[in-house]
């Protein structure tokens, strides 16, 4: 993909400026999506999933298919699918920011089918690297397209399951803890300004987030760090800053459904981009071939999403001061998992 300069000293300022305009921009996302589903009558659950996962998604979408286009099948695939653990993991980490346990907040059980079609997904793509993709049209894989079309089936389902309502959890605590004052003039601004705003935060998380993607690729090369490895970690890490600071503020301002509904959403969209990869992809099916690394991101992928299933399907549940016992559990599993890719690089 190539060096930004041949300076690594360099390389890291890019790297730091980058980081800090990403931040910024994505925690004003977050307010300004939070406003929108306000203004716009719109469920936060249905905002999380579609439009903030789509837009911190943004740098992962470019990495990944120019990565694609350039035939670089180990960053495509080590970048989306050790992205998941480390996303599932800034969930987690965003925790701490709220009062008690975050999945002690939903108030339906969306959350828990969104996790649930997440690890459907997970296991269909480790069954379609184990066959191998044997039937490919004009080089797509049909493991690429049987993804695509579950994914759009999950969406209408979760849209649809969103309305019906079907049951809802019990002994619900507040709603709205101690929530974080969002920036002034949020509830005065016309829609166009606020939806104006919010493209332009979008703008700056895809240019911002691919220069943050590049520099990572350099300070890999320039440290002398393995590809794969570096795809799992620290790449995966430099994409997945918007979904951080639009989880981290979500939950300052006591909008938990809107920020996990990013995080699962922003998880569906890294497995449905392997699609488009494939096609961008002229080397044969993006999945024919595999390594150990990409098959324990995606072991590593179905453990932290289960657990977070397992506490929002328990609401009373064990807690370590006021962070949730499966907030642990997912931050010592995604320590485990970089332990691991390190002793497979």
């Amino acid at each position: 993909m190539g060096y930004l300069s041949n300076s690594l000293p360099l390389t890291m300022l890019v790297f730091a400026i980058s980081a800090f305009a990403v931040w910024v921009a994505g925690a004003r996302l977050a307010y300004l999506a939070d406003a929108l589903s306000d203004r716009l009558k719109l469920a936060k659950s249905v905002v999380g999933l579609v439009f903030l996962s789509t837009a911190t998604s943004l740098p992962e979408i470019a990495t990944t298919l120019t990565a694609a286009v350039q035939g670089v099948q180990a960053l495509v695939l080590n970048n989306l699918f050790g992205g998941i653990a480390l996303q599932t993991a800034i969930l987690a980490m965003s925790d701490f920011w709220a009062r008690g346990a975050i999945t002690n907040y939903p108030r339906k059980a969306n959350h828990a089918l969104e996790a649930t079609l997440l690890v459907l997904m997970l296991g269909l793509v480790i069954v379609i690297l184990m066959v191998g993709e044997p039937f490919a049209i004009a080089g797509v894989g049909a493991g690429s397209v049987i993804l695509a079309v579950v994914y759009a089936g999950a969406l209408w389902l979760l849209r649809s399951y969103d309305e019906a309502s079907d049951w809802v959890p019990v002994d619900l605590p507040d709603p709205d803890p101690l929530p974080f004052p969002a920036p002034t003039g949020l509830t005065k601004a016309s829609t166009k300004l606020l939806t104006a705003q919010a493209v332009l935060a979008c703008a700056v998380i895809l240019i911002f987030g691919s220069l943050l993607v590049l520099s990572a690729e350099s300070m890999a090369i320039q440290s002398g760090l393995g590809t794969s490895f570096i795809g799992v970690t620290l790449l995966a890490a430099a994409t997945s800053l918007p979904e951080l600071t639009t989880s981290i503020t979500a939950v300052r301002m006591g909008a938990y459904t809107l920020a996990i509904s990013n995080i699962f959403g922003s998880n569906l969209i890294m497995l449905v981009l392997v699609f488009p990869a494939d096609i961008l992809f002229h080397s044969g099916p993006v999945l024919r071939t595999t390594s150990p690394i990409v098959l324990t991101s995606l072991g590593f992928a179905i453990v932290v999403t289960a657990i977070f299933l397992t506490g929002l399907l328990i609401r009373r549940k064990p807690r370590l001061g006021n962070v949730g016992l499966d907030s642990v559990l997912v931050l010592i599993s995604f320590v485990a998992s970089m332990l691991v890719y390190y002793s497979l690089r």
